[in-house]
């Protein structure tokens, strides 16, 4: 890598082994002037770690090094960066859209001219295959085999894609379908920590760091790793070499005493961590934990709450390294002179925690008392809202007091002598990244299934229930310990390794349930043990979801129902004609404690991911041809060729101002892209639906919107289209509607969109506060742009998505302090000037925006431009990230 005459000189060499390692210290930069680098937090030394081994007099200066720390020590004077991260980690879900959208700006190259081979991943890229699987077949020893061969079915057309993109591009793995979660993957196998590159006959050491195109890949801080979720689109630009720019982030110190109480799980600390921080605040920031209680957390416990991040809204949650890390290490097969490579490096940057030594200095601190976490779920619908088990039954009942149109016990099952009411537990699921990497939770699991089965109690009727394991691990330890066999007692049987119910794809309900629910109006429930319990995810005929721990799934699923108070009420009557309590066949501490010893040795991960890329048969038996471009088949219902490049030329079009733009949704708070982009299944009733049936697709084979994500003529009729959104244009009703500004009749979201763009007429999307939150999810962001929306005027925005929009040239907009579309008293009636575009452009300029009522009376406002940084304006101007960087592969941009 080139460095810059005036660098900063802080090369050194470390011996590892009996062997020189080359380092860039950051000791020596503090001793170089500059400044208290040696107290920053230990995530912003590798952030700086990371300039300075990029340093090149340009994109990274002597400049910017010198005046990082004094910008890490007050995040307001606000300091833009670059970051190069070691490697990208995708899922299928945004990682094939991703590699489709390479492949088609592989295409605009050779229109114009150009040498497709410009594109290519520029460093290592790895996508696990775990977002396409659905809880099908389940409740037998066959599910996990019927319901892989459907998903290759299913996906035979996706599949071949990336058989295609395996071959054509360089620095690109594929783990295949049925080996699990690309989180517990990478934590398990993919990571290493610390890594090493070769510069001529120079080994450097660096810390391992990561971006996903999953919003969960903060999963990987709990190994210390720095990494996070960005969209897909954020995802290709950093994987063709771009560097990611970044504000200096603000990190808050978690600082963790004692130890969980008997009786509590993990899962009950992430839910009241995640609350304490979302009411704290830090959207946007760093978390990093540190201090005496990580002596009692496993990596595991660790992995588990860095996995939430973006449910408390931090961009990271941060464990550093320490001797747990190393053990966790040794124990998954990656151990021997590895863990002295990770052990010297991080002591000698700073890198290494000790809770007994002095800690670094943290913009803002939250303390948490491990001993006073009590067991909990969150829900109904969002995983901030946090309830007491305790409280859990009394919390439902006063929000079915809102569920007008069932009386208790009034909804018959056709050909059962047992009824529906509202909370039943519908789905029961122990599912996703989150808890399933977790030994002492699965093990949990099965341990009260053993109990109960044992005590003769059983499943109620009217519940799905599912097993989704993160990796083949997991089922390799629960077959050992005895486990799985009560489980599938219960009904917990394996139906595969993704992520399945917490992402949507819980599958169909038994047909009578579903009817019952349609019919009555029953407020049924889902527990799962996910991240995500926004409404209309988990299935679309379950109103209320709950996130609990995988042993509280179980419990849940033998009680039946969210109204029943698992810690006064009986599950059920054991055989013997007695009560059984939850208390009664809860796991000892101490059975627990010796299970989790026994449970996991490195010969199993050793074996599990020896092989891990080679696939079973079914992927074996997937051919590609071999070209360096792919071939489009415009007749496929799943992979047509992205539209996004198809007129780019090399020189770049003059920037407009945004005149005459209509409304196209007037939004509150919150709005999640599962609102704004489709998940789940694809309904029959909905427009996605009724389109694949025009072209005589039925239902049953309609798939998921993850599956047909590159296929744009579905998307963008699930854009906006969720079941729960609410559009204030749409006169109180739910769903993908909107008010034609033309002729006043209330139609689909992308029927009006249409109407408009044949017109020339721009729109706009207006909205409140935290908008597009929830996963990393790029369609969100090109379903807005291909209904020809030009902006979205918000109170705040995630961060994820906002990046997203710019991606793909949708200008992000924030009103001004103090004020809202309801200040401004907007219906949606309304057109919207936006000027200062033309003129030119700066990050953060404040934009004059003239609002035209439907009586010709106007309104001026000032609305921040949301393009943060130099990068951001240059990709806006392009059209999108992948347009610049296409255009600066061509020489043009």
């Amino acid at each position: 890598m080139g460095r810059s005459l005036d660098s900063l000189d802080t090369s050194r060499t470390m011996d590892v082994g009996g062997q020189p390692i080359a380092y860039f210290s950051l000791k020596a930069a503090e001793e170089a002037g500059a400044g208290a680098v040696t107290r920053m937090p230990r995530s912003l030394k590798v952030l700086y770690e990371n300039l300075l081994r990029h340093e090149d007099g340009n994109a990274v200066s002597k400049d910017h090094l010198l005046r990082f720390a004094d910008a890490a020590a007050a995040p307001d004077r606000e300091m833009e960066i670059f970051f190069h991260p070691t490697r990208i980690l995708m899922n299928d879900s945004a990682g094939i859209p991703l590699m489709a959208d390479l492949a088609a700006l592989r295409a605009a190259a050779a229109r114009n001219g150009a040498d497709p081979a410009l594109v290519n991943p520029q460093i290592p890229a790895d996508m696990v295959v775990d977002h396409s699987v659905m809880v099908d077949a389940y409740g037998s020893k066959g599910a996990f085999d019927a319901n892989l061969d459907i998903e290759f079915e299913r996906n035979e057309e996706r599949y071949l894609f990336l058989r295609w993109a395996q071959e054509a591009f360089d620095n690109f793995r594929v783990v295949p379908p049925g080996t699990g979660i690309c989180h517990q993957v990478n934590l398990e196998y993919l990571s290493r920590g610390v890594w090493t590159t070769t510069d001529g006959n120079t080994v450097i050491a660096h810390p391992e760091t990561l971006l996903g195109t999953d919003s969960h890949t903060p999963m990987i801080n709990g190994i210390g790793v720095l990494g996070w979720g960005v969209g897909g689109v954020e995802g290709g630009t950093a994987l063709l070499g771009q560097p990611v720019t970044m504000m200096v982030p603000r990190v808050v110190g978690c600082h963790l005493t004692g130890r969980l109480p008997t009786g509590t799980t993990a899962t009950d600390l992430v839910l009241t961590i995640t609350e304490r921080l979302r009411a704290h605040g830090v959207v946007g920031s760093f978390v990093e934990f540190y201090g005496d209680g990580l002596r009692s957390l496993s990596l595991s416990d660790r992995a588990t709450l860095a996995n939430m991040a973006p449910e408390y809204g931090a961009t990271m949650g941060f464990f550093p390294i320490d001797e747990e890390t190393l053990r966790y290490l040794d124990a998954t097969a990656r151990g021997g002179e590895h863990l002295e490579l990770v052990e010297t490096y991080c002591r000698t940057q700073g890198l290494w925690h000790d809770p007994d030594e002095v800690q670094p200095d943290y913009a803002e601190t939250v303390k948490v008392d491990l001993g006073g976490i009590e067991p909990s779920i969150a829900g109904p619908r969002r995983p901030q809202d946090r309830v007491l088990l305790a409280d859990a039954a009394a919390s439902f009942a006063d929000l079915a007091k809102g569920y007008d149109a069932l009386p208790h016990g009034a909804a018959p099952v056709t050909g059962q002598d047992w009824t529906l009411d509202h909370g039943d537990v519908v789905i029961a699921s122990i599912t996703s990244c989150t808890n399933t990497s977790n030994p002492s939770v699965m093990l949990a699991a099965g341990m009260l299934a053993r109990n109960a089965v044992a005590r003769g109690l059983s499943v109620k009727p009217w519940v799905k229930t599912s097993l989704a394991p993160g990796s083949r691990v997991v089922a390799d330890y629960l077959a050992k310990m005895g486990l799985q066999d009560p489980l599938d007692e219960l009904g917990f049987h394996l139906v595969g390794f993704g992520c399945m119910t917490c992402m949507g794809n819980s599958g169909p309900l038994d047909p009578a349930i579903a009817e019952a629910i349609e019919n009555h109006g029953v407020a049924a429930s889902a527990v799962l043990s996910g991240n995500r319990n926004f409404e209309g995810r988990i299935h679309p005929h379950v109103r209320s979801n709950y996130i609990c721990s995988p042993p509280l799934v179980v419990a849940y699923a033998l009680a039946g129902s969210l109204r029943t108070d698992l810690t006064r009420v009986p599950l059920g009557t054991g055989r013997d004609g007695q009560d059984v309590y939850l208390r009664d066949i809860w796991p000892t501490a101490e059975e627990l404690a010796e299970a989790v010893d026994r449970a996991l040795d490195p010969e199993t991960f050793r074996e599990r991911y020896g092989d891990v890329f080679a696939g079973e048969a079914r992927w074996k038996a997937v051919k590609a041809p071999a070209s360096g471009t792919f071939e489009w088949n415009e007749d496929s219902f799943y992979m047509k060729e992205p539209p996004f490049f198809r007129n780019i030329g090399p020189t770049l079009t003059d920037m407009q101002d945004i005149e005459g733009a209509r409304v196209l949704a007037l939004l509150g708070d919150s709005i999640t892209t599962d609102h704004i982009s489709p998940v789940g299944t694809i309904t029959a009733s909905s427009a996605a639906g009724q389109y694949l049936q025009e072209l005589g697709i039925e239902p049953k084979d309609f798939n998921s919107f993850a599956a047909r994500r590159v296929n744009h003529e579905v998307m963008i009729r699930g854009a906006f289209a969720n079941i729960r959104i609410r559009n204030e244009m749409a006169d109180g009703r739910e769903g993908g509607w909107t008010r034609d500004p033309d002729s006043e009749e209330i139609v689909p979201i992308h029927v009006a969109a249409e109407r408009q763009r044949e017109k020339g007429v721009p729109l706009v999307v207006v909205a409140g506060k935290d908008y597009g939150v929830g996963s990393s999810r790029d369609w969100a962001a090109k379903g807005t742009t291909l209904l020809g929306v030009r902006a979205i005027i918000a109170e705040g925005f995630e961060r994820i998505h906002r990046s997203n929009l710019i991606g793909f040239g949708v200008m992000p907009l924030q009103f001004t302090d103090g004020v809202t579309w309801q200040t401004l008293g907007l219906d949606g009636s309304e057109t919207f000037d936006i000027g200062g575009i033309a003129e030119g452009l700066e990050p953060r300029r404040l934009l004059p925006c003239r609002i035209t009522r439907a009586d010709g009376s106007v309104t001026e406002t000032d609305l921040v431009c949301r393009l943060d940084t130099a990068v951001e304006l240059d990709y806006y101007r392009n059209g999108g990230s992948l347009h610049y960087v296409l255009r600066n592969a061509m020489g043009h941009a």
